[in-house]
């Protein structure tokens, strides 16, 4: 599934606005840090099928990290995928998939306790026009230069996906 933006939509707020802490801990992403590049956010998962992306999106990360930023947020929101302490995720994703891209606290997606990243991410009444929350691990918002959400993405979009590389523009 796709989705893309309309045009002439305005929004409350922006990306900009949101800081969360880096999966080990040790500093606050204050993602105003990303103003002028486009920026991939993904809810990841260590025991998810959909795993192996970690591979692909850090392959992406390697040869377009200087253009767009991609953001892995683990969450523990479907099937109980991602278990693992902060640092036990860290350690996962380092020795299984060499992940370099940032990587962000664990967090919760969905629900009465959805982080207020994701409810700005898929609240149209917050973002100007997206509804769509996450339907399982490793769904993407792009986010554009200007710090709007341009484009969803199911679980199954890689980074190599036409319709991703066409709304990344690659």
């Amino acid at each position: 599934m796709v989705v893309a933006k309309p045009t002439n939509v305005m929004a409350k707020g922006s990306f900009y606005d949101f800081k969360l802490k880096s999966l080990d801990g040790k500093e606050t992403i204050d993602f105003s840090k990303y103003k002028g590049k486009k920026v991939v956010v993904l809810n990841t998962a260590s025991e998810c099928g959909y795993t192996p992306q970690y591979a692909d999106w850090q392959a992406f990360h390697k040869e377009h990290g200087d253009k767009i930023v991609v953001l892995g947020v683990p969450a523990n929101n479907f099937g109980g995928q991602e278990p693992g302490s902060n640092k036990e995720i860290a350690t996962f994703c380092q020795k299984n998939y060499g992940v370099t891209f940032q990587m962000l606290e664990k967090v919760s997606v969905v629900g009465s306790d959805q982080h207020p990243l994701y409810k700005w991410l898929s609240k149209k009444d917050l973002n100007g026009w997206n509804d769509k929350e996450p339907t399982w691990n490793f769904c993407k918002y792009v986010i554009n230069e200007k710090g709007e959400v341009s484009h969803f993405f199911a679980s199954g979009v890689k980074p190599n996906s036409p319709e991703f590389k066409k709304a990344v523009g690659i």
